[in-house]
């Protein structure tokens, strides 16, 4: 890797870490709305008197967005580069953001009813746009990162980023008893916009970016990147991108592991969790949002081992462990109703969902390499989507089967997981082989 005066004799600036650690600064920042609501929750379920559907339509709200703008943005890196992306997505959850300080400000606790449920999905939808920040950041890290180091990189901007949901479903409980519910959002708003202000000033594109900006020619541009450590590089536009990873199959395998290691999977349990611990074990909210933070930073930070295991052993065969792992931990927390057996469960399909998903996002730029980001695009935009569907189908089992419907609806994870295992062995041994649609990658 060619260091920083190389890289000044060309009129570019930045390195790869810069670009990883500020990626993942912001991505951590605007991932926390994954858990817009669900760190509140409780008080939200009780003070609406939702019923569990209801509720789980509200926890998805911000899903839906980041599942909807994943795939345009994720894409348009491949265009334009990672940061205008990255700061658009980020002025939309601010306002989101704000929006609900301010209603809460007026409404809460006095007028603050089931007439505000719409307004509450409106702000939902708007801040989820942080979560959108997924795949332009894998885009924009897999741009910055030589091909031998995708794990690695990727595993370290998913792994330590997506930490941020679990701390804001730790602290937020703790905020919110010491200076309410409106000051706990007010304090996140301030934290996401010093996070958003703080890449605007400092984040820089990968190469082949800044020279295509400054009217170098694209070959040119890759020649000049090629020799400063960059060997993956877009084929086209984002709508080029988005059709080139539409038509190579792997794409779609790797959308619906992603939708049930991540993008259904551990979001939608992130944001179900403090309520499973509140009503389920009949903690304090303060303790079920500890225990839920417990799973979102461990299956997060294991994910950054996870990335370079990949490296090693190939990301197929570590989705095969994996989703066996999480099969496993699936099924202990559907049976058990016991505290400790449950913190057990948890942890262990926080395991497997935090190693399948670094195995997952190896296999982007080794399978798609020529249209990296229309495949991040695609893969966090449709695999997001999941939770709307799991998050209202794990409420269906609260309404259906009362008490213990939330831990019955843990069935559905078994379920899915050993499907993902005889995906992944076909990923492995069937479908590995590369397209001819790819024949022409843009790897050097």
């Amino acid at each position: 890797m060619s260091d920083a005066h190389a890289a000044d004799e060309y009129g570019v600036t930045g390195t790869p870490r810069r670009g990883l650690v500020l990626s993942t600064f912001v991505f951590f920042a605007g991932l926390t709305t994954i858990v817009f609501y669900g760190a509140a929750g409780p008080i939200l379920e009780d003070q609406l008197a939702l019923t569990g559907i209801l509720h789980g339509l509200l926890l998805s709200s911000p899903h839906l967005s980041k599942a909807v703008l994943r795939i345009p943005f994720g894409a348009w890196v491949d265009d334009v580069g990672g940061k205008k992306p990255f700061l658009i997505l980020m002025a939309s959850t601010l306002v989101g953001t704000g929006g609900l300080v301010v209603t809460l400000f007026f409404t809460y606790p006095e007028n603050f009813d089931m007439s505000l449920y719409p307004l509450l999905v409106f702000f939902g939808l708007l801040a989820g746009a942080g979560g959108a920040t997924f795949s332009v950041g894998t885009s924009q890290t897999s741009y910055w990162y030589p091909s031998d180091k995708q794990g690695f990189a990727l595993g370290a901007f998913a792994g330590i980023g997506n930490i941020g949901p679990g701390m804001i479903t730790f602290a937020l409980p703790v905020l919110i008893g010491l200076v309410g519910l409106t000051g706990s959002y007010a304090i996140w708003l301030v934290f996401m916009l010093v996070a958003t202000v703080i890449y605007a000033l400092y984040a820089v594109d990968p190469y082949y970016f800044q020279l295509r900006k400054q009217g170098t020619d694209p070959e040119e541009s890759k020649r000049i990147a090629d020799d400063l450590g960059q060997d993956i590089f877009p084929s086209g536009g984002a709508w080029e991108s988005l059709k080139t990873s539409a038509r190579n199959r792997r794409t779609w395998v790797l959308v619906f592991l992603y939708t049930v290691s991540f993008g259904g999977g551990f979001t939608s349990l992130s944001a179900w969790f403090p309520t499973y611990w509140e009503q389920f074990h009949e903690l304090s909210l303060a303790t079920a949002g500890l225990l839920a933070g417990l799973f979102i930073a461990y299956g997060s930070l294991i994910r950054v081992p996870a990335g370079s295991i990949s490296d090693r052993f190939g990301g197929e065969i570590v989705a095969i462990i994996s989703f066996a792992i999480m099969a496993l931990g699936s099924a202990i927390m559907t049976v058990v109703t016991g505290f400790w057996p449950a913190i057990v469960g948890m942890m262990v399909l926080g395991t497997g969902m935090g190693i399948a998903n670094a195995a997952v996002f190896e296999l982007v730029p080794k399978f798609v390499p020529e249209a990296v980001g229309g495949a991040s695009g695609w893969i966090s935009g449709i695999g997001g989507g999941g939770t709307l569907v799991i998050l209202p189908l794990m409420g269906y089992f609260a309404d259906a089967y009362g008490e213990i419907g939330y831990a019955r609806g843990f069935g559905v994870f078994v379920v899915l997981s050993l499907l993902c295992v005889g995906v992944a062995i076909a990923l492995k041994y069937i479908i590995s082989e590369p397209d001819e649609s790819t024949d022409e990658a843009a790897v050097h």
